[in-house]
């Protein structure tokens, strides 16, 4: 039962990854006019831009595994 509850969160194809970056750019990019808000000047444009290059990090992870993952299994 676990299994099958663990599936739902497995991420399948590309479209789906790309919703997932898309979550993870809007939730950064408002993260990153907080910092603008918190923190004026170059402080909060330094932590805007760490917020937006986190996602693409992350994106660049998320669409590599699943790359390799369909490589593998072809």
């Amino acid at each position: 039962m676990l299994h099958r509850l663990f599936r739902l969160f497995v991420i399948k194809s590309k479209f789906e990854a790309f919703l997932v970056i898309y979550g993870l750019a809007v939730g950064a990019t408002h993260r990153g006019a907080e910092y603008l808000g918190q923190y004026p000047g170059l402080g909060g444009r330094l932590l805007f831009g760490c917020c937006t290059i986190a996602v693409f990090m992350a994106g660049g992870r998320i669409l590599d595994s699943l790359e390799r993952e369909h490589a593998e299994r072809w």
